[in-house]
């Protein structure tokens, strides 16, 4: 019974990465022709066309995107395989993603602490929203993620690891805020659609029927919370995040309903966690360190 070749695999994942057969082959050391015929019998194998050829220019179709999904899975385990035979230690490079409050605020002593335990892996950290983190995890991109709830995926494994409340912040010769009334014609201050926070701030507004006039988007804490505190508007951040950038004698914070402040953030990955996810869980859950 013939199996999938691991190096047709790499072979394949390389053309992606690099946008083409031409830089794939100079990566892996090989003439474009081999590639090239790698490629198209490991088309002929599985029987599905894999790119789309437009002259020199390849895209991928469907069936390419979802065996990259398993082609990157299976060529981690492979080398998780060796690494642990070889050591028994997690070895490599270990992708994770984060929200930028968690990356600011939480992780520095975390891998800090993983770094002293497991000297041998490389974290490669990414931040982004909630939802673009779950489909990097989804797609294989990223191993795990840091994810904020609410969010909804059965898909996938999610262990609760850091307690947050979030809080209302205005400028501060702003009045007390005891409804979403009172903050009158601010700017909404927030990251894009697909903040996990964002929809607690949306949820909160539509309580009393405000809709905010005006929102601006920003890719940072300190990008918002700067902005805030220059008088245009108002945003909703974890109260760790003010204390993270010393930030809390710049703008007021208010308190939110219980509902809208309490919040979990959750570890989240995608089938049997590798050796440098297991380290990586086991810090979080020793000695109580996690959901706090």
């Amino acid at each position: 019974m013939r199996t999938i070749d691991l190096e047709a695999l790499l072979i394949f994942r390389t053309v992606v990465h690099e946008g083409g057969v031409n830089r794939a082959a100079e990566k892996l050391h090989r003439v474009p022709s081999n590639v090239t015929t790698r490629i198209r019998q490991l088309e002929a194998y599985l029987g599905v066309r894999l790119f789309r050829r437009d002259g020199r220019n390849l895209s991928m179709t469907e069936e390419g995107r979802t065996l990259l999904n398993y082609a990157t899975r299976l060529l981690r385990l492979a080398d998780e395989a060796v690494d642990e035979l070889r050591t028994g230690k997690p070895q490599g490079m270990f992708r994770l993603g984060a929200l930028e409050s968690t990356a600011g605020s939480r992780l520095a002593p975390v891998l800090s602490r993983y770094h002293d335990a497991h000297p041998g892996v490389v974290v490669e950290l990414v931040t982004g929203t909630s939802a673009a983190l779950l489909k990097r995890v989804r797609d294989a991109e990223i191993e795990a993620a840091f994810v904020s709830e609410p969010f909804t995926a059965p898909d996938l494994n999610a262990l609760p690891v850091f307690d947050e409340e979030l809080v209302l912040i205005t400028p501060r010769n702003a009045g007390p805020v005891r409804s979403a009334k009172d903050l009158g014609r601010l700017t909404m201050i927030a990251f894009a659609h697909g903040c996990s926070y964002r929809r607690r701030l949306d949820e909160w507004l539509g309580v009393d029927g405000v809709v905010a006039e005006r929102v601006l988007e920003f890719g940072s804490y300190q990008g918002m919370i700067a902005c805030v505190a220059a008088g245009t508007g108002f945003a909703i951040v974890p109260r760790s995040v003010l204390g993270a950038v010393q930030a809390a004698d710049k703008v007021r914070a208010h308190r939110l309903p219980e509902r809208i402040a309490a919040n979990r953030t959750h570890l989240v990955w995608r089938g049997e966690a590798s050796l440098a996810l297991e380290g990586l869980i086991a810090l979080l859950t020793s000695g109580g360190s996690a959901a706090r």
